[in-house]
């Protein structure tokens, strides 16, 4: 069963590899040339091992990943394959936008890298978390309750 696993693991697929990120959400997108997934078939998109509609539900984040590839004329043409840890699912969706958009424009840089970067799709959104400050009663902004006499 060893021997399976390591043979499974040394099959490697043509695929175009970017990283994106948002807040503190990581996606390590894979971008293959064949329509599906290896592996899944019919799914254009997975996420951590599931298909993306199932992982991201609602219409509003199925129109978001999918916008890098309307974007490029790509949605029929390729498919990708994301790993995503990290963040919350609005700043790990970010990520896979970001991560799919990098991936597309290191696969044609003459085609589709003006029109990612026109839409600010390529651009790392730089918004994250607000550190705590001392003195402040626990939380980034909260000042400490001062007494009333």
């Amino acid at each position: 069963m060893v021997a399976e696993k390591t043979k499974k693991l040394t099959t490697k697929a043509n695929y175009t590899y970017a990283v994106g990120r948002r807040k503190t959400a990581n996606a390590r997108v894979r971008i293959y040339k064949s329509k599906s997934v290896p592996g899944m078939d019919g799914v254009q998109l997975t996420v951590n091992g599931k298909p993306a509609e199932q992982y991201f539900p609602g219409e509003t984040a199925k129109a978001a990943y999918r916008k890098p590839f309307i974007l490029t004329e790509t949605l029929t043409k390729m498919s990708a394959s994301v790993v995503v840890a990290g963040s919350g699912k609005t700043g790990q969706l970010d990520a896979v936008i970001h991560g799919i958009a990098r991936a597309l424009a290191l696969l044609d840089r003459d085609a589709f890298r003006a029109t990612l970067k026109t839409a600010g799709l390529l651009t790392r959104d730089p918004r994250t978390r607000q550190r705590r400050m001392i003195g402040t009663g626990g939380k980034a902004r909260r000042a400490k309750q001062s007494p009333k006499r």
